[in-house]
């Protein structure tokens, strides 16, 4: 019977060093991959294909268990209706990285934007695995929705599910199983069994990959930096016609037009952010430029970097990596 990865659930193997799952020990836990990660912070690039990722949520599918959808609260993704695309199983959204938005930000209007925009999931949860915190109350609901004794754990890459589950392994469990993670995408490769107690059994999945996120084109030193290890401090700009915010050396915006506006600048406390006048920086203008004609109250949302809260209307020009995708929401916040 073949071994798994306790930390990646990758099938073991000593035969290739250069193939996934390698170790130099049939009879060891981990793969060397997740060995060196975990002790030396070394990661081993795996591309694995979105399809792999959807066998998995149709297999998933055809059960009646049910499902956490977990997201980050900075890179919610556009539209989180394609989960019913492959399941019809009870579904709980959690919303996982509180910490990282500011206290002052209610947990209710954060539940109610998403249960009206999504009225599919039985529940919505707002959470932060590494503070431990709603981590009881998640349980609790857990446990009301629950159909059988295992619950499957899904969503994107660098959501947070392992980070979650280590947490609930941690806090309930005699379990002293541990999942390897990482901040960068693809470390969690087959699904991994952990089992709570006799009531419940967890299964994590890999990470559906996005390709048009900022977090699969940066080295490791600035995906540490873009993505914040504590709250936020947003930084707002009262922009007249003519002026521009620029985001390190990832990301520009022009205002072009409009009455002044509101712009507030929700990303990591790690980059640097300059209002200039555009006529005297030409910074970052060979990226590829994108223009938004912009309604009240709208978000942009920048994939793996966070989003840019804009209170009132008037026209934009972005300029970005054109593998990078944007998008227009309700303020969330």
């Amino acid at each position: 019977m073949s071994k798994k990865c306790l930390g990646c659930g990758i099938e073991l193997q000593d035969e290739n060093i250069s193939k996934e799952g390698y170790t130099t020990n049939i009879e060891n836990d981990i793969c060397m991959r997740c060995f060196r990660l975990k002790n030396y912070g070394d990661y081993q690039v795996v591309t694995k294909s979105n399809e792999e990722y959807e066998n998995i949520l149709k297999e998933i599918g055809k059960t009646k268990d049910l499902v956490m959808y977990v997201t980050d609260i900075l890179n919610i993704e556009e539209d989180l209706t394609s989960i019913k695309n492959f399941i019809s199983n009870n579904l709980i959204l959690v919303i996982n990285k509180k910490d990282v938005i500011p206290r002052s930000v209610k947990d209710n209007k954060i539940i109610n934007y998403f249960k009206e925009k999504y009225p599919f999931f039985n529940d919505v949860i707002v959470i932060s695995s590494t503070k431990n915190y709603n981590i009881d109350y998640l349980l609790k609901r857990v446990k009301y929705y629950q159909t059988t004794k295992t619950v499957y754990v899904v969503g994107h890459t660098n959501a947070g599910k392992s980070t979650l589950i280590n947490k609930i392994i941690k806090n309930y469990s005699q379990n002293t199983q541990e999942l390897t993670i990482s901040p960068l995408p693809s470390t969690t490769l087959n699904t991994v069994t952990i089992e709570i107690d006799d009531y419940l059994t967890l299964v994590d999945t890999p990470g559906l990959v996005d390709n048009t996120s900022l977090s699969n084109y940066v080295d490791t030193e600035t995906l540490k930096k873009i993505n914040p290890r504590k709250e936020i401090k947003p930084k707002t700009y009262q922009l007249k016609k003519g002026s521009s915010i620029i985001i390190g050396d990832i990301f520009r915006l022009d205002y072009v037009e409009g009455e002044k506006n509101s712009f507030t600048v929700y990303v990591s406390n790690d980059l640097k952010i300059k209002r200039v006048v555009q006529a005297r920086h030409k910074d970052l203008y060979n990226l590829c430029k994108t223009t938004y004609d912009l309604q009240f109250n709208k978000d942009l949302v920048i994939k793996g970097l966070g989003f840019i809260k804009i209170t009132g209307r008037g026209k934009i020009d972005i300029y970005l990596d054109q593998k990078i995708k944007t998008f227009l929401r309700d303020n969330l916040i």
